[in-house]
Formats: C-alpha cells, sequence, structure tokens
C-alpha cells in the first residue's frame, strides 16, 4: 500500500477508501483525485509513483498527460469567446474559417463541432504523427475532408480532430494558440495548473504512462470490427503510451489528446461549469454560457464509440451528459469527460460538484475506467449521509 498524502474532510472518508483501494484492488500505480464541492476542495489526495520502476513519488504538483479529459477546457475556451459575442454557436464554421466549407461542408455549424456531429471524425487520407504535429497542414486536410456522415444528424467521437476544430476556430477568432488562449484567458488568472503544449520547464514533473494488461483476444476482434469512421478517428494516426511519454508528443498542441495536469486542474476547470460559471467566487462564464456547456444535441447510438456501448449516450456542446448510464454520478444533467485509459473531469452544477481524477496506469477502455466509478460512487454516497451536502435546486 502507497502512501496516501493530501487531505480529506472526514465526510469524505469514503473517498480516501475508494481511493486507497484503487491501488490495493485495482492496480493503481499513480494517481491523485479532487473533489471540489461549490469550489472548496474537500478532498485532493495523491499517492503512488510516477514512474513504472517506483523510482519517483507522485507529489503533490506531478503532471500527467489526460488523453480526452483535455476536450472540456478545450470547449470552455469557445464558450469563453461565444459569452464574449465574438463566436455564434449557430453560425456556420466557414464565417470564421472560410477553407473549411470545402467538399460540402458550407452549412456545417459551430455546434456541431463542440458535438462531435460535424462527421470530421477524423481523416481520410493516411496521417502522419509527423503530421498530427503539424497544426496548419493538420487543419487544412480537416477542412479540405469530405464528412464521414451527414453533419448534425448522429454524434460520432471526434477523438483526435476535436482539438483542432474547434481550436482552429478559436485561433482565428483571438489571433492565439489553443493553448495560449488557455493560459491567458483561463489558467493563468486563475493560478491552474493545466497546459496544451506543456513548456519544457514542467518536464521534470510528468508522470510516466504505463501501458494497460494487454487487450483479449475478443477486445483484439472488436477493434478490427470498427468500421472505416472509426478506424480513422481513433487510430489515424495511432498514438498510445509509448508515443505520449516522448518530449515531442508532450510539446505539442494536441488539445483534443494531449493536455497535462493535476487532479486539482482538472477539477478546477470542470468546476467552472459546477459553479454556473464561477470558480471559488471568481467569475469566468456568465451563467447562461455555463449551462450551455450541458445543452443536450440528441441522444443517439454514437458512430464511432458505439460498437462498444450497450447504449445510447448523448454529448452537449462540448462534455457528455451522465445520462441513464449514469457516467458522472446519478443527476442525469451532470457532465463530464473521460480520458483514454481512465482519467475524468466532472461537473454537477445541481450538486454544486466538480471532480478531477488522473492517474498513469493506463486501463483498458476509453470511459468509465472502475477507478474512476469508484471514486464518482464514494462522492456521492457521501452527499446522500444527513449533513453531507445542503443544495440548491436544478435551476
Amino acid at each position: 500500500m502507497p502512501q496516501i498524502q493530501g487531505h480529506c474532510d472526514e465526510r469524505f472518508a469514503g473517498v480516501r477508501e475508494a481511493f486507497e483501494r484503487n491501488f490495493t484492488e485495482r492496480g493503481e500505480l499513480g494517481a491523485a483525485v479532487t473533489v471540489l464541492v461549490d469550489g472548496t476542495p474537500v478532498a485532493d489526495l495523491w499517492g503512488g509513483w510516477a514512474d513504472a520502476a517506483g523510482t519517483r513519488r507522485w507529489e503533490r504538483d506531478t503532471l500527467v498527460n489526460v488523453w480526452s479529459t483535455g476536450k472540456g477546457p478545450m470547449a470552455l475556451c469557445a464558450h469563453l469567446l461565444a459569452d464574449r459575442g465574438l463566436l455564434d454557436l449557430d453560425a456556420p464554421v466557414a464565417a470564421y474559417w472560410p477553407e473549411f466549407a470545402a467538399a460540402g461542408k458550407g452549412s456545417v455549424l459551430v455546434r456541431h463541432l463542440l458535438s462531435h456531429r460535424a462527421g470530421l471524425a477524423g481523416l481520410r487520407e493516411p496521417h502522419t504523427l509527423a503530421e498530427l504535429y503539424d497544426w496548419e497542414l493538420t487543419c487544412a486536410r480537416l477542412a479540405a475532408t469530405e464528412p464521414w456522415w451527414e453533419p448534425g444528424t448522429r454524434s460520432g467521437y471526434h477523438a483526435l480532430s476535436y482539438g483542432f476544430l474547434v481550436g482552429e476556430v478559436v485561433r482565428r477568432i483571438s489571433g492565439l494558440m489553443p493553448g495560449e488562449f488557455l493560459r491567458r484567458e483561463i489558467t493563468g488568472p486563475l493560478g491552474i495548473d493545466f497546459t496544451f503544449g506543456l513548456p519544457e520547464k514542467d518536464t521534470d514533473r510528468v508522470a510516466e504512462l504505463v501501458r494497460a494488461k494487454p487487450l483479449s483476444d475478443e477486445g483484439g476482434e472488436h477493434f478490427a470490427r470498427l468500421r472505416p469512421v472509426a478506424i480513422a478517428s481513433l487510430a489515424n494516426p495511432a498514438t498510445g503510451v509509448a508515443v505520449a511519454n516522448t518530449p515531442r508528443w508532450r510539446s505539442a498542441e494536441i488539445p483534443a489528446a494531449n493536455g497535462h495536469g493535476t487532479a486539482r486542474a482538472v477539477a478546477s476547470l470542470y468546476g467552472i461549469v459546477a459553479g454556473r460559471g464561477s470558480l471559488a467566487g471568481r467569475r469566468v462564464l456568465s451563467e447562461r454560457a455555463a449551462e450551455r456547456v450541458r445543452e443536450g444535441q440528441g441522444s443517439c447510438r454514437d458512430l464511432v464509440l458505439g460498437p462498444g456501448f450497450a447504449h445510447d449516450t448523448e454529448i452537449g456542446l462540448g462534455l457528455w451528459l451522465s445520462g441513464p448510464n449514469r457516467s458522472y454520478g446519478p443527476n442525469p444533467a451532470a457532465v463530464g469527460h473521460d480520458g483514454a485509459g481512465g482519467s475524468c473531469g466532472l461537473a454537477d452544477p445541481e450538486a454544486g460538484v466538480a471532480l478531477g481524477y488522473v492517474m498513469n496506469r493506463m486501463g483498458t477502455g476509453i470511459t468509465d475506467d472502475p477507478r474512476k466509478r469508484a471514486l464518482v460512487e464514494a462522492v456521492y454516497a457521501a452527499l446522500r449521509r444527513p449533513g453531507g451536502r445542503p443544495r440548491n435546486p436544478a435551476r
């Protein structure tokens, strides 16, 4: 049992117990979890090892690649521009990015980008890692690509393309790359330790990602059966632990997949939504803009991830709704985003709760890792106890 550090309010002792059991029962190597209630930390825990060899302890300020959990902060950048009247979510993407109108995409709306409904889950032509690191080339190819399905009709997870699509709109309006925009407008002023494009000065704080257990034969067969659009989204180009541990990946801007941060940072960013636009008394978005993040765009079987789910899902304007599967707790209107391998950010405005969970031993799934599930369930178990949390009614 590794030493668990940090603090946890007595009424949330179950979160600490679940975190400890992740190490003793669920194969955790190094990890951290932060839970905010009304912007105040009620649990802020970390422990284990930052490397596979067990030579570096996970510290309070250890950073780690959180994969798609970073899509939430990317969406916040777009909503901040919309809140300022600089971006219309119902306008065609081509109004801000003219080249995007190619191949019949002139009617694709900004909200389609945010909700994975643009039909651009991946590129049709082979795209190498070296090309992925080239922002302008990747965006130019996406702009020229014909949609895989009729935009606006269904969601299909935009695993890598999401950050380029939303990020390029942010860049066209602000003149800043997404990482710089996030730093200037959100993380810098609020002191949040999260980046797209890791600065060299922070490389000694980064945890080493460790491979998941090999997929079973059944899992391999499932991947082989994926349709071309799913392959384009999830494996063009192929990424993974070996790639994510390289300096080139860490320093690049791939906002859909290579955000680096602490659990505290993830909880704070999702806490902006949980706080209806405010974090610890500081307003970032108007209440209306914060609420719009979780505006559902229609439930369906996702065209990319659907074969792996036994149920329909629904994406809002940047985050997934908890829905009947209770992915982000019992409130169906709570929202969040999982990262490949297990990390998670969660926002529940009705409960005033935000959660950030990060780790370095990858799980085998894309969503609902058992370690994350255990932590989320422990949070809501604490809230259900007498005196656990008085709460304002849903709005």
